[in-house]
């Protein structure tokens, strides 16, 4: 039957923009966010201060410098994998700049190496005709015919989703169109897991293409197959890396923003924003300072936002599902392994027991799945001459399991040796010349509920229209993974738009790369 319905159906109500003057905007943080808000704020035309209580910026994606005996280590400390690289070029238009006078990015080849349990492994790669070709060579023909009907699936997906549910502003009125009939047509509102055994009937393809719902905090055999829109964004779409590390991106965004007249203040912190009902009409920083504007942006983790700074706790808000956290050993190491590539992820035996472990019982994995990213095989001005950087991520349950870190942090830290020694990275522990270990109770001291950097978990009641909006108030406009469109590089840096749209009103000519990449 053809499909009789609309190009795109009417908007039934406008955008809901903040009411007031918006001559001065601050925004509250200096994250992927925030930045990408600040970016599109001053070359609107309004006057932007951004306040920052860290001395550099990218907030979440930070960066860590250690001296060993060799030299100085640069560490980052957060998100380590780059997809999309259409939304940093849109972060850059809108000031009228090129992405690439700014910062480089370079692909990486390939996107993972997927190690299992049985032996084998499993080269991923973003071209099409190369992937298909390594599926068969692993496992076989078949298996790359569904390999490449995925493909379809995934594109068709990103397409339908991308346009009509991430890259836009919408409020409850105005989220039915056309694409959401296609989704569902597609299968998008089945569960994960069996949508993609559809196509994929090999465990290790399985794993390999669904285990990116761990980004969006669920298990792939609870979470919507919409999330496959994960898999099309890294494993169809490329996975590329900054020279100088991830931190390159944040600092690249602020020095730009910067050069176009926005104002940053590090080592500042907000200790609330002062409210006129339900208006605001300055931030206070803890030194007593009184920072007036006529609209804010709040780039802090979002309950914490809340909480902290506006004073409010929505039911909704208070009621929020959280994601699972990690253990992340940074390691600045004198050994290399050859066997591995720059983002290697090592497959227990068990799979779906990691997600009972982790969301279900609340418990550490009794089986690990995890990931070691060699960062100094890309870039090696990370480290000193001869030496590697290792980035090795461990899921864990969030604060809400009652693990005392305090107590079993160091434990742990020795498990993750043995894990690691046990996965093949002989001699792992010996080689450490400097290291920093993070547990969900570091990055609670960071400003992350639940002490976990992934945010609220994408459930069906948290997801799209109902994962909380990023408006309060007549001006308050919120930005980060907390809110629309959610967790991960690509939706932060859409998000900060979408906050800017929010006091600006709409823009669509930075649209289109997000849309068609």
């Amino acid at each position: 039957m053809p499909n009789r319905l609309p190009a795109r159906l009417p908007r039934l109500t406008p955008l809901r923009t903040v009411t007031g003057p918006t001559d001065h905007v601050v925004v509250v943080g200096a994250g992927l966010g925030g930045l990408s808000a600040a970016m599109r704020l001053v070359a609107a035309g309004r006057t932007v201060t951004v306040v920052e209580r860290g001395s550099l910026p990218g907030g979440r994606a930070g960066r860590l410098d250690l001296v060993g005996d060799g030299g100085t280590y640069r560490f980052d400390t957060g998100p380590i994998v780059l997809t999309m690289p259409g939304l940093v070029e849109d972060c850059f238009d809108a000031l009228g700049e090129r992405m690439a006078d700014w910062i480089t990015l370079r692909p990486v080849e390939p996107l993972y190496r997927a190690f299992y349990a049985d032996g084998s492994r499993l080269d991923v790669h973003a071209e099409v005709p190369a992937m298909a070709a390594e599926i068969e060579r692993v496992i076989g023909a078949h298996e790359a015919k569904g390999y490449l009907r995925y493909v379809d699936f995934v594109s068709r997906l990103y397409r339908y989703e991308m346009r009509d549910f991430i890259d836009r502003n919408y409020d409850l009125l105005n989220v039915v169109t056309p694409d959401l009939a296609r989704i569902a047509a597609l299968g998008g509102l089945r569960r994960l897991a069996p949508k993609v055994r559809q196509y994929l009937k090999d465990p290790r393809t399985e794993r390999v293409f669904s285990f990116q719902a761990m980004y969006a905090g669920m298990s792939p055999y609870d979470a919507l197959a919409i999330y496959g829109v994960i898999s099309y964004m890294d494993s169809v779409a490329g996975v590329f890396v900054p020279e100088g590390g991830m931190h390159a991106l944040p600092t690249a965004m602020a020095a730009a923003a910067e050069r176009h007249g926005t104002t940053f203040r590090y080592d500042t912190e907000v200790a609330r924003v002062e409210l006129a009902g339900d208006r605001a009409t300055a931030v206070i920083t803890t030194d007593g300072e009184r920072i007036a504007c006529d609209a804010v942006v709040l780039n802090p983790d979002l309950p914490v936002a809340y909480r902290d700074l506006l004073g409010v706790e929505p039911r909704r808000v208070r009621r929020l599902r959280y994601s699972p956290s990690c253990h992340l050993l940074l390691a600045g190491s004198r050994a290399t392994y050859d066997h591995i590539a720059h983002h290697n992820i090592h497959f227990g035996d068990s799979w779906r027991s990691v997600f009972e472990d982790l969301i279900d019982r609340r418990r550490l994995m009794s089986d690990p799945s995890i990931l070691v990213t060699n960062t100094t095989r890309e870039d090696s001005s990370l480290a000193p001459a001869g030496r590697q950087i290792y980035y090795v991520l461990f899921p864990t349950p969030n604060l809400d399991a009652g693990v005392d870190w305090r107590r079993e942090g160091p434990r742990y830290r020795d498990e993750v040796l043995k894990v690691l020694e046990d996965r093949g990275y002989t001699g792992f522990g010996d080689a450490i010349e400097v290291e920093h270990d993070l547990t969900p109770l570091d990055w609670q001291a960071m400003g992350l509920e639940r002490g976990t950097p992934f945010a609220a978990a994408h459930t069906l009641p948290q997801t799209g229209p109902f994962r909380p909006g990023n408006r309060w108030g007549q001006n308050v406009v919120f930005t980060g993974s907390g809110t629309r469109p959610g967790v991960g590089v690509p939706p932060v840096l859409i998000s900060g738009r979408l906050a800017a749209e929010r006091i600006t009103g709409p823009d669509r000519r930075y649209r289109s790369k997000a849309v068609t990449w």
